[in-house]
Protein backbone atom coordinates (compact mmCIF):
# COMPACT_ATOMS: atom_id res chain seq x y z
CA UNK A 1 0.00 0.00 0.00
CA UNK A 2 2.83 2.27 0.42
CA UNK A 3 4.13 2.74 -2.70
CA UNK A 4 0.56 2.75 -4.61
CA UNK A 5 -0.11 5.76 -1.71
CA UNK A 6 3.36 7.29 -3.28
CA UNK A 7 1.74 7.31 -6.81
CA UNK A 8 -1.34 8.63 -5.69
CA UNK A 9 0.48 11.38 -3.40
CA UNK A 10 2.35 12.39 -7.26
CA UNK A 11 -1.17 12.14 -9.05
CA UNK A 12 -3.24 14.63 -6.02
CA UNK A 13 0.07 17.01 -6.32
CA UNK A 14 0.28 17.30 -10.06
CA UNK A 15 -3.19 17.95 -10.00
CA UNK A 16 -3.26 20.06 -7.18
CA UNK A 17 -0.45 22.58 -8.65
CA UNK A 18 -1.78 22.73 -11.98
CA UNK A 19 -5.26 24.02 -10.39
CA UNK A 20 -2.43 26.50 -8.47
CA UNK A 21 -1.18 27.52 -11.23
CA UNK A 22 -4.46 28.01 -13.34
CA UNK A 23 -6.00 30.10 -9.84
CA UNK A 24 -2.71 32.22 -9.03
CA UNK A 25 -0.58 31.69 -12.05
CA UNK A 26 2.12 30.59 -10.06
CA UNK A 27 3.14 27.60 -7.70
CA UNK A 28 6.07 26.32 -5.76
CA UNK A 29 9.32 25.47 -8.28
CA UNK A 30 10.81 22.30 -5.72
CA UNK A 31 7.24 20.09 -5.82
CA UNK A 32 7.09 20.88 -9.21
CA UNK A 33 10.20 19.68 -10.31
CA UNK A 34 9.52 16.22 -8.41
CA UNK A 35 7.20 15.34 -10.47
CA UNK A 36 8.68 16.88 -13.93
CA UNK A 37 11.66 14.41 -13.21
CA UNK A 38 9.67 11.26 -12.39
CA UNK A 39 8.85 11.73 -16.40
CA UNK A 40 12.48 10.92 -17.01
CA UNK A 41 13.43 7.91 -14.29
CA UNK A 42 12.69 5.51 -17.03
CA UNK A 43 14.21 2.42 -15.54
CA UNK A 44 13.82 3.04 -11.47
CA UNK A 45 13.09 0.28 -9.11
CA UNK A 46 9.99 1.54 -7.23
CA UNK A 47 7.94 4.61 -6.86
CA UNK A 48 10.32 5.70 -4.12
CA UNK A 49 13.01 5.99 -6.53
CA UNK A 50 10.76 7.50 -9.37
CA UNK A 51 10.33 10.34 -7.12
CA UNK A 52 12.97 10.43 -5.08
CA UNK A 53 11.94 9.59 -1.88
CA UNK A 54 8.81 11.27 -0.20
CA UNK A 55 10.23 14.37 0.71
CA UNK A 56 9.22 16.32 -2.16
CA UNK A 57 5.64 14.98 -1.83
CA UNK A 58 4.26 16.19 1.26
CA UNK A 59 2.01 18.72 -1.01
CA UNK A 60 0.68 15.18 -2.24
CA UNK A 61 0.18 13.59 0.14
CA UNK A 62 -1.83 16.42 2.72
CA UNK A 63 -4.39 16.63 -0.73
CA UNK A 64 -4.41 12.73 -1.32
CA UNK A 65 -5.64 12.70 2.86
CA UNK A 66 -7.80 15.36 2.09
CA UNK A 67 -9.45 13.82 -0.86
CA UNK A 68 -9.63 10.79 1.35
CA UNK A 69 -11.66 12.77 4.11
CA UNK A 70 -8.85 13.86 6.18
CA UNK A 71 -8.42 17.78 5.03
CA UNK A 72 -9.54 20.99 3.46
CA UNK A 73 -11.08 18.98 -0.45
CA UNK A 74 -10.45 20.79 -3.27
CA UNK A 75 -13.45 20.00 -5.42
CA UNK A 76 -11.78 21.14 -8.51
CA UNK A 77 -9.39 18.64 -7.84
CA UNK A 78 -11.26 16.18 -7.44
CA UNK A 79 -13.11 16.40 -10.85
CA UNK A 80 -9.76 16.43 -12.62
CA UNK A 81 -8.54 13.65 -10.76
CA UNK A 82 -11.86 11.06 -11.64
CA UNK A 83 -11.26 12.66 -15.55
CA UNK A 84 -7.65 11.98 -15.82
CA UNK A 85 -8.20 8.40 -14.04
CA UNK A 86 -10.38 7.74 -17.19
CA UNK A 87 -8.24 8.75 -19.74
CA UNK A 88 -5.44 6.61 -18.04
CA UNK A 89 -7.57 4.04 -18.79
CA UNK A 90 -7.73 4.76 -22.62
CA UNK A 91 -4.13 5.89 -22.53
CA UNK A 92 -2.86 2.39 -21.76
CA UNK A 93 -5.40 0.25 -23.88
CA UNK A 94 -3.46 2.63 -27.03
CA UNK A 95 0.26 0.79 -27.73
CA UNK A 96 0.68 3.68 -30.59
CA UNK A 97 0.22 6.48 -27.95
CA UNK A 98 2.25 4.51 -24.72
CA UNK A 99 5.19 4.53 -27.71
CA UNK A 100 4.69 8.29 -29.03
CA UNK A 101 5.13 9.09 -25.39
CA UNK A 102 7.84 6.82 -24.61
CA UNK A 103 10.51 7.84 -27.67
CA UNK A 104 9.33 11.55 -27.28
CA UNK A 105 10.15 11.69 -23.61
CA UNK A 106 13.31 10.09 -24.58
CA UNK A 107 13.88 12.76 -27.03
CA UNK A 108 13.23 15.72 -24.74
CA UNK A 109 15.52 14.01 -21.81
CA UNK A 110 18.28 15.21 -24.22
CA UNK A 111 16.83 18.72 -24.74
CA UNK A 112 16.80 18.82 -20.94
CA UNK A 113 20.01 17.76 -20.06
CA UNK A 114 21.28 20.49 -22.50
CA UNK A 115 19.10 23.29 -21.96
CA UNK A 116 17.97 22.87 -17.80
CA UNK A 117 15.25 20.58 -16.66
CA UNK A 118 12.31 23.71 -16.66
CA UNK A 119 13.37 25.00 -19.52
CA UNK A 120 10.04 27.00 -21.22
CA UNK A 121 11.50 24.97 -24.68
CA UNK A 122 11.21 21.58 -22.63
CA UNK A 123 7.86 22.37 -20.54
CA UNK A 124 6.28 23.41 -24.13
CA UNK A 125 7.09 19.68 -25.19
CA UNK A 126 6.34 18.21 -23.08
CA UNK A 127 2.83 20.16 -22.89
CA UNK A 128 2.60 19.43 -26.82
CA UNK A 129 2.98 15.69 -26.33
CA UNK A 130 0.21 15.53 -23.75
CA UNK A 131 -2.21 18.05 -25.79
CA UNK A 132 -1.10 15.50 -28.98
CA UNK A 133 -1.18 12.55 -27.43
CA UNK A 134 -2.88 12.39 -24.85
CA UNK A 135 -5.64 14.50 -24.58
CA UNK A 136 -7.90 13.43 -27.77
CA UNK A 137 -7.63 9.63 -26.36
CA UNK A 138 -10.86 10.66 -24.25
CA UNK A 139 -12.87 13.21 -21.84
CA UNK A 140 -10.73 16.80 -21.81
CA UNK A 141 -9.48 17.52 -18.08
CA UNK A 142 -11.21 20.27 -17.64
CA UNK A 143 -9.00 22.64 -15.47
CA UNK A 144 -11.04 25.82 -14.04
CA UNK A 145 -8.89 28.97 -12.87
CA UNK A 146 -8.65 32.81 -13.47
CA UNK A 147 -8.97 33.63 -17.50
CA UNK A 148 -6.08 36.57 -17.32
CA UNK A 149 -3.48 33.32 -16.46
CA UNK A 150 -5.10 30.85 -18.72
CA UNK A 151 -5.12 33.03 -21.71
CA UNK A 152 -1.54 32.74 -21.28
CA UNK A 153 0.10 30.46 -23.33
CA UNK A 154 3.28 29.33 -20.84
CA UNK A 155 0.95 29.12 -18.13
CA UNK A 156 -1.43 26.90 -19.87
CA UNK A 157 1.74 24.96 -21.34
CA UNK A 158 2.83 24.33 -17.76
CA UNK A 159 -0.55 22.96 -17.07
CA UNK A 160 -0.89 20.68 -19.60
CA UNK A 161 3.05 19.50 -18.36
CA UNK A 162 1.62 18.79 -14.99
CA UNK A 163 -1.03 16.87 -16.10
CA UNK A 164 1.14 14.45 -18.35
CA UNK A 165 2.55 14.03 -14.72
CA UNK A 166 -0.31 13.29 -13.49
CA UNK A 167 -1.10 10.82 -16.20
CA UNK A 168 2.79 9.40 -15.09
CA UNK A 169 1.58 8.49 -11.65
CA UNK A 170 -1.98 7.12 -12.22
CA UNK A 171 -0.27 4.69 -14.57
CA UNK A 172 2.01 3.79 -11.93
CA UNK A 173 -0.79 3.48 -9.34
CA UNK A 174 -2.06 0.75 -12.32
CA UNK A 175 0.66 -1.18 -12.35
CA UNK A 176 1.16 -1.22 -9.08
CA UNK A 177 -2.42 -2.64 -8.64
CA UNK A 178 -3.97 -0.02 -7.55
CA UNK A 179 -7.73 0.32 -8.99
CA UNK A 180 -11.04 2.56 -8.34
CA UNK A 181 -11.82 -0.10 -4.88
CA UNK A 182 -9.14 1.27 -3.20
CA UNK A 183 -11.03 4.17 -2.88
CA UNK A 184 -14.25 2.22 -1.80
CA UNK A 185 -12.28 -0.56 0.59
CA UNK A 186 -9.11 0.65 1.24
CA UNK A 187 -9.55 4.02 2.79
CA UNK A 188 -7.82 3.43 6.14
CA UNK A 189 -5.15 1.75 5.11
CA UNK A 190 -4.70 4.55 2.28
CA UNK A 191 -4.91 7.30 5.17
CA UNK A 192 -2.72 5.19 7.53
CA UNK A 193 0.12 5.08 4.81
CA UNK A 194 -0.14 8.61 3.92
CA UNK A 195 0.30 9.94 7.83
CA UNK A 196 3.29 6.73 8.03
CA UNK A 197 4.75 9.14 5.25
CA UNK A 198 4.31 12.45 6.19
CA UNK A 199 4.84 11.83 9.81
CA UNK A 200 8.99 12.00 9.21
CA UNK A 201 8.39 15.43 6.91
CA UNK A 202 6.38 17.09 9.92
Amino acid sequence: MIERVIALAAFAQSLKLAQQLATLGQTETQPESVLFDSLFRFDAENADAIYGGTRGLDRGLRELLALLGHGMRDPAVGRMGATLLGLERQFVRNPQAIERVQSTLRDVERQRQHLGPQHPTVINRLADLYAETVSPLGQRVLVQGNPVYLGQPQIVAEVRALLLCGLRAAVLWRQLGGSRLDFLFRRRAMVEAAHQLLSPLD
